[in-house]
């Protein structure tokens, strides 16, 4: 397993980390998801933590509260050597209670307590923003969250799904008013979703900021097991679970740019989409997550994986994202200054 430093801060995590979405005690609101039940989830953590996987990932919105549960207690015996991250600020679908959402202070103080007694634990080693809030004050937001690594309930702050731009103005209020500043901004990544190589990839390099990537497999799709048939089902599983939104030809036409890696490689699709993640820049963590143990076992496998830039190269092109006007060429560098800096 490879290991990095969380951001600016001594924080060590592994390169791949576990994402407990699928874990659930019975919740069936994402039928297509939430498959994973506590015997299973055992099984599923002691092999992540075998493989020398230290960073575990859940919120508690997923079904609802229990996949906090069922990490919790399956991490239990291995508190003292995992890092663990919840998030906060998205609403369950079973709850429907107006306050319990997004970032205010009184939300956030009261999710931190039941995030800690689902998880059974007396520390947040990760606590993440799920998602910006609109109705809240981002000086609000901040100063709560600096209140709870106060407390010692967190260690460590994050965002996830946030715009750069404000990602950028609550590093700089955070910097300016001594607060608790963000460690790292979890986002998705993938090579059917490379946007945030726009704005969010620089800007995380200006903050000195880690990026830990959800959903490195657009959700199962680079996985390879689903045909153009598969998705015109009624039950497959972007039919009640379709938050990316790509283009599914591309996509198709990806799948064998990369079949024809894989098998130069002798690797698996899983790990060569996983394997380009961790050798893009400001990439700190990939969370891996699987509904049974051989797909754990082989998502795993990425991380001794070592692809050439003749590979990335490929995978690069097949992928490239359209430039917009703010990334075109009014900011490209100055060739006749580039070129004498490079000669210098």
């Amino acid at each position: 397993m490879q290991y990095a430093t969380l951001g600016n801060t001594g924080l060590i995590v592994s390169r791949l980390g576990f994402g407990a979405l699928t874990f659930t005690q019975g919740n069936r609101t994402l039928q297509s998801v939430y498959k994973v039940g506590a015997e299973l989830a055992d099984q599923l953590v002691g092999r992540a933590i075998d493989a020398g996987v230290n960073f575990f990932d859940t919120a508690d919105v997923y079904a609802d509260g229990e996949s906090e549960s069922l990490l919790g207690a399956a991490l239990k015996p291995h508190r003292d050597k995992v890092v663990l991250t919840t998030k906060v600020g998205n609403r369950g679908v079973i709850d429907r209670e107006l306050l319990h959402g997004g970032l205010s202070r009184r939300h956030i103080l009261w999710s931190v307590d039941q995030s800690l007694k689902r998880l059974g634990t007396d520390w947040i080693d990760c606590y993440v923003c799920h998602r910006e809030d609109n109705f809240t004050p981002l000086e609000e937001t901040l100063e709560a969250l600096d209140t709870v690594v106060r407390s010692g309930k967190v260690r460590y702050i994050g965002f996830s799904n946030w715009s750069a731009w404000k990602a950028s103005a609550a590093m700089e209020f955070q910097r300016a008013n001594g607060l608790a500043q963000f460690t790292h901004g979890q986002m998705y990544y993938s090579l059917l979703g490379r946007d945030v190589e726009r704005d969010h990839v620089p800007m995380m390099g200006r903050y000195d900021l880690g990026m830990t990537v959800w959903s490195p497999l657009a959700f199962g799709f680079l996985s390879g097991a689903y045909s153009r048939a598969d998705l015109e089902k009624p039950d497959n599983r972007f039919s009640d679970f379709d938050m990316l939104g790509f283009d599914r030809e591309q996509g198709f036409a990806l799948l064998e740019v990369m079949r024809g890696i894989a098998e130069r490689r002798g690797c698996t699709l899983p790990q060569l989409a996983i394997a380009w993640l961790l050798r893009r820049p400001g990439v700190t963590s990939v969370l891996i997550g699987a509904t049974k143990a051989h797909q754990l076992d082989n998502n795993l496998g990425a991380a001794d994986m070592v692809l050439s830039d003749e590979d990335m190269a490929e995978l690069d092109a097949a992928t490239a994202i359209k430039p917009i006007y703010a990334t075109s060429q009014w900011i490209e560098p100055d060739r006749k200054t580039a070129k004498a800096l490079r000669q210098a």
